[in-house]
């Protein structure tokens, strides 16, 4: 199973999964999605394996906070897709596609574990 991992090269949690992956010998390619922006469709796919727009932005982080109030309220596809291209780090990191089209995101070491059946 190859694993393609999306996020940003500055990202530590971006960091931590890469060497997690290198750990296990988990095939794996990285793409950074600030240097190659993600199509319209992609960033629907994600979504819809996501659970929404919502569960897919990090709304933590201080590119959100410092939005204005209207940018923060996507009110369609198009808005938030617009969104997501004009500010990629606002996606959660980093988006995992495996072979089988499964989409997940974040990293934790036991997450990890079970996404890729290492330990079992």
């Amino acid at each position: 199973m190859t694993a393609m991992l999306y996020g940003l090269s500055s990202c530590d949690t971006c960091k931590k999964a890469r060497k997690w992956l290198d750990r296990f010998g988990i095939a794996h390619v990285f793409v950074d999605y600030r240097e190659l922006p993600q199509s319209p469709a992609t960033l629907v796919a994600w979504k819809e394996h996501v659970g929404g727009w919502d569960l897919m932005v990090n709304k933590s982080s201080t590119t959100w906070r410092n939005l204005s109030p209207h940018r923060k309220a996507p009110g369609s596809d198009a808005e938030w897709k617009l969104l997501l291209r004009e500010y990629p780090q606002l996606i959660r990191r980093p988006v995992v596609v495996t072979d089988d089209g499964n989409v997940t995101q974040g990293f934790s070491d036991n997450g990890f574990k079970a996404r890729f059946g290492v330990g079992k």
